[in-house]
């Protein structure tokens, strides 16, 4: 599929999308391309792949988004990070994508590289120090569409959200044409985020992002990767489902279905530009989502 993520958020109806991260193994590249064939015949609008912290699965974003742009009917974006990388790879990395006809890129600066992705942030000396810097580096290279993070619950190094705003529009005003938010929980925490960016006068369409969690295990790794706390509410009554049984198993699984379906439901009522599936590489969750959401709309029909 040609084409870019800004053409498809001009239309008259949201956009929906799934992220998938790069294997480690064979069993995982296995996993993953059957997720990804299984998600094409719903037609999604575009798919993206993941960066690993300090550029630790370049190769595997490149090929992976390489095949997908070469081998399925699915337009891809790729996750660019600014980490450990200098300004002269950053370059190359983007000529390799441009030359397998991948025209979106989403710029994040990326987490620190190593096991706590809250350490300290270093630049590379001939690096960049913000993700506006990397928005413009694309810009420059080529006629590019590129998207940036943003942070309902706001970013956890930011001190408070007003900063946080400001940052965000920055990235806009480098020439970002949209954004994917980090995954939340509260449509409320996405409306107000929204809300304060309309207020400064940036009208960059956002567009959701969300997983369904399908086992309670996950809830203590967000929390570790994104830095924000599991809505309370929520982690206690997944925790009251858990247990050892297939049948408790069974029910944190359809109450996370559940959740991630309310969630998009009230988020399409308020006219998100689209929603944004991250999947963990497996489909199984994303698509009974989709499908709830699909039975009641014609948005996503």
């Amino acid at each position: 599929m040609t084409g870019t993520v800004r053409e498809l958020l001009a239309g008259d109806q949201p956009t929906w999308s799934f992220e998938f991260f790069p294997p480690k193994t064979a069993d995982g590249a296995a996993q993953l391309w059957t997720a990804l064939r299984e998600l094409e015949r719903l037609q999604p609008s575009f798919v993206s792949v993941t960066y690993g912290a300090g550029g630790s699965t370049r190769e595997g974003t490149i090929a992976v988004t390489e095949r997908i742009a070469g081998e399925t009917t699915m337009m891809p974006l790729a996750h660019l990070t600014a980490v450990d990388h200098s300004v002269a790879e950053l370059r190359h990395v983007i000529s390799r994508l441009a030359a397998a006809g991948v025209r979106n890129l989403l710029a994040l600066r990326g987490d620190p590289p190593g096991a706590d992705p809250q350490s300290e942030w270093v630049a590379h000396p001939e690096g960049l120090t913000y993700a506006a810097e990397l928005v413009e580096l694309i810009k420059s290279i080529g006629d590019f569409c590129v998207g940036v993070a943003a942070f309902p619950e706001r970013h956890p190094r930011s001190p408070d959200f007003d900063s946080d705003v400001e940052m965000f529009v920055r990235k806009c005003r480098a020439g970002a044409d949209f954004a994917i938010t980090q995954m939340f929980f509260r449509a409320e925490d996405y409306m107000r985020m929204r809300d304060r960016v309309a207020a400064k006068g940036c009208d960059v369409p956002i567009i959701a992002g969300v997983m369904p969690v399908t086992n309670a295990a996950q809830i203590a790794r967000m929390v570790q990767l994104t830095g924000q706390a599991f809505p309370a509410d929520l982690a206690e009554r997944f925790a009251a489902l858990d247990g050892d049984r297939p049948e408790d198993k069974a029910a944190v699984r359809a109450f996370g279905v559940e959740v991630a379906t309310e969630l998009c439901r009230t988020l399409l009522a308020e006219g998100v530009p689209g929603i944004h599936f991250i999947t963990l590489n497996r489909s199984t969750a994303t698509r009974e989502v989709f499908a709830n959401l699909a039975a009641e709309s014609a948005a996503l029909g």
